[in-house]
């Protein structure tokens, strides 16, 4: 078996707990001792660092939520002085206001390495090409396999998405061995290189796609496609970005990094913490990040954990597949769309908030189409003046949400509603 770091990846439980232990309580102490934000928390909840002993006393701790996030933009839970940060990610706001997450050098390091663990899992070694076609900027995907492709020594192609006629060329003359992205763009390249004959001009052996549910008739499908492994994973901006955990050669789940992120499975309504092998809402503490590290930190994920022997050789625990969400959120292409901010589009431009969202999945790529209803003013313009309209909220939704919708204008009162309220999304993929 081949590993990046096996003293972490393959260590005992009992080591694990004690090195989670040690680094939990000096985390505490820093975020205690440095972020006002979470001091307040804590001391509502009646718990000082000195309470916090072992991976035991997690549970003491207050939870942390992405409106906590909101709340404290843009620096409000910084755990060093600004000075210190060396790089942001970032990923959209439920209306604008944008989660925005610190590292130091020392947090990217780290960051690179959860990534290179995922890349060695998948086979990969200084000899393989990796191509990565996640989006790089503010967008977490790129910089991370990125980040890991380089510590393993691997040859770095950073391809970010789109133009696939580049990606089909530099993947064949360069011998990309290991393709990093979407699941569904995995497929639509997959279908590309068929169309085109160029099955024999392409050496990919292994695929690590995320960002995006996916299936396992989906994982089937493109590896019979492209000739290659794939496998999963897993990662959320807050808690550092993709390499939070990653599948192994035996695919029936992703190993978390857990000397840095401590998972845990809550009642996501009572916020009690469940057994191993039990489903319920994600948790995560980060234990090893110096500028931003969120403790209890809640995913609206569900999954669940589960601590079977694998025969990979790894002890670190494994979590399913993301099986839903908690809240309103949906995942289009990779990006994290909230209905509000489309009511917050509307609002703006003065629409009345009577909208759709209908999402599907056809050949494996995600289709996005917002209905808007016309005031009936509106609903007399001529079809020219309602495309306009149309190009108009279009726009807007693209800066919003950072992806491009389908925009229809329709007729007033023609959404269907149940009961009075409008269904506001219809989600069609079967994932």
């Amino acid at each position: 078996m081949n590993y990046y770091q096996p003293e972490m990846e393959c260590a005992s439980r009992e080591n694990m707990r004690a090195l989670q232990s040690e680094r939990l309580v000096k985390t505490v102490k820093h975020v205690y001792e440095n972020v006002a934000y979470y001091r307040k928390l804590m001391d509502e909840k009646g718990v000082e660092p000195g309470d916090i002993k072992s991976i035991d006393d997690l549970n003491k701790l207050p939870f942390l939520t992405k409106s906590d996030l909101r709340d404290a933009y843009p620096y409000g839970l910084l755990a060093l002085p600004l000075a210190d940060a060396v790089r942001i990610q970032s990923t959209s706001g439920t209306t604008g206001r944008r989660v925005v997450a610190f590292y130091t050098q020392h947090d990217i390091d780290i960051w690179d390495e959860c990534c290179a663990r995922a890349i060695v899992a998948a086979g990969g070694s200084k000899n393989d090409v990796v191509h990565v076609s996640y989006g790089y900027g503010l967008f977490t995907g790129g910089p991370g396999l990125n980040g890991g492709s380089h510590k393993v020594g691997s040859l770095t192609l950073p391809m970010s998405s789109g133009n696939t006629e580049r990606q089909l060329q530099f993947m064949m003359d360069l011998d990309a061995t290991i393709l990093c992205c979407t699941p569904s763009y995995a497929a639509f390249l997959a279908e590309n290189i068929i169309q085109q004959g160029l099955q024999d001009k392409i050496s990919l052996k292994a695929g690590i796609f995320g960002a995006e549910a996916w299936s396992e008739e989906m994982r089937h499908d493109i590896e019979n496609k492209l000739n290659i492994k794939a496998y999963d994973i897993y990662g959320l901006t807050e808690i550092s970005g993709p390499g939070v955990s990653f599948e192994c050669t035996e695919q029936t789940g992703m190993h978390v990094n857990e000397d840095h992120f401590i998972p845990e499975i809550i009642d996501p309504d009572t916020g009690d913490v469940l057994p191993d092998g039990t489903q319920g809402e994600l948790v995560f503490t980060c234990i090893s990040k110096e500028a931003f590290p969120l403790l209890r930190y809640r995913t609206r994920d569900l999954c669940v954990l589960t601590r079977d022997e694998c025969s990979c050789g790894r002890t670190l625990v494994k979590m399913s597949r993301i099986t839903g969400r908690t809240d309103d959120m949906l995942i289009i292409r990779g990006v994290n769309v909230f209905p509000s901010q489309i009511e917050a589009v509307l609002m703006n431009a003065g629409y009345p908030a009577n909208y759709q969202i209908i999402v599907d999945r056809v050949n494996y790529t995600d289709t996005f189409e917002v209905q808007v209803e016309m005031t009936p003013e509106m609903f007399s313009d001529t079809v020219k003046e309602v495309e306009a309209m149309e190009g108009e909220l279009l726009a807007s939704m693209r800066a919003m949400l950072g992806i491009s919708p389908k925009v229809t204008l329709v007729a007033p009162r023609s959404i269907t509603r149940s009961e009075g309220k409008a269904v506001r999304v219809i989600d069609k993929r079967k994932i």
